[in-house]
């Protein structure tokens, strides 16, 4: 996206620099030309509507194209890619955690294939903070409670700068990092030396049954809490007749505090995991319900993969 950003905003200085030079040179030959001189009486124009349509006309015409722009771009920006390598991102003072969806984890460093979709998904355990890469034109903020997403696909191999952009405390300016670029060979082999860890999913699964979930969020009809298998980026329709997506945020809405949206059908029942489940733990529950919805035999592969299999919840 940097090229896209990069050429809206190099159109935007163009446009306000010929616009000023034009504004000024303007004021420069009226104050010369109609200064006032002896014998010389200003005339009083009372107007002229082609020029009133004009000087109209053109600017709109003008702001609209700047915006219709700048729009196309958020959206692109602000719309993950199917498929695209998921990363969740927790912020606290004064760094920045990461966990791949591959089980790897990393801390004030972010190691992502070139040329690949990488979505974050991003939360902060205190505080706003802001992930900023200026290298991508990538800037969002990070906040406490909820997600907020954001994405980019690095073009070329290197090391770059990871800031966050938004004064977050004392130490604000030492939270500093890097995002690494490698050419996919060398991810992979990163990705398979680091240390074993399993993925979210399967942490997440694991989770599931610790805290009981599995007593009532139940695949047929005799759980007292709504079926999950295939539940996630679908539309819920609730007990007060709201539909709502079932996204990201929805899902860790539902887990710290369950009553704020009530299923269809359904008693509030569930009690709130609010301080007993840490942000990475809500991470992991969210990333095992949307592995709900993959096929079964792609769920049965990443079981079986070495590097969850010692994890995996039989």
């Amino acid at each position: 996206m940097a090229g896209n950003v990069d050429a809206l905003y190099i159109f935007l200085v163009v446009l306000s620099s010929v616009m000023c030079l034009l504004i000024f040179t303007l004021i420069l030959i009226f104050a010369a030309r109609f200064r006032r001189r002896r014998g010389h009486v200003a005339e009083q124009i009372e107007g002229s509507t082609p020029l009133e349509l004009t000087w109209s006309i053109i600017p709109l015409g003008i702001f609209l194209f700047i915006f219709v722009w700048g729009a196309v771009l958020f959206f692109q920006e602000r719309t993950p890619p199917r498929g695209a390598n998921e990363v969740y991102v927790v912020a606290k003072q004064w760094m920045w955690k990461l966990e791949h969806e591959e089980g790897a984890r990393e801390i004030n460093e972010l190691h992502v294939p070139v040329g690949r979709d990488v979505k974050m998904i991003m939360t902060s355990q205190d505080v706003i903070h802001s992930f900023y890469v200026p290298a991508f034109r990538i800037k969002q903020d990070v906040l406490p409670g909820r997600y907020t997403i954001a994405w980019f696909r690095a073009t070329k191999p290197g090391t770059y700068h990871l800031f966050c952009a938004e004064y977050c405390g004392t130490q604000h300016s030492g939270m500093i990092g890097q995002v690494v670029v490698m050419d996919p060979s060398q991810y992979e082999a990163w990705l398979s030396g680091g240390a074993a860890s399993a993925p979210p999913a399967v942490t997440g699964q694991r989770l599931f049954t610790e805290l009981g979930c599995v007593t009532c969020h139940r695949s047929d009809v005799q759980g007292r809490g709504p079926n999950l298998e295939g539940v996630f980026g679908k539309q819920v329709l609730l007990e007060d007749g709201r539909t709502v997506v079932a996204d990201e945020n929805y899902v860790r809405e539902s887990i710290l505090t369950p009553g704020a949206k009530i299923v269809s059908g359904y008693k509030p029942i569930m009690p709130t995991f609010q301080g007993m489940v840490s942000d990475d733990q809500v991470n992991a529950l969210v990333a095992y319900i949307k592995s709900l919805n993959q096929p079964a035999a792609t769920k049965s592969a990443a079981a079986s993969s070495p590097q969850s299999s010692t994890q995996q919840v039989q």
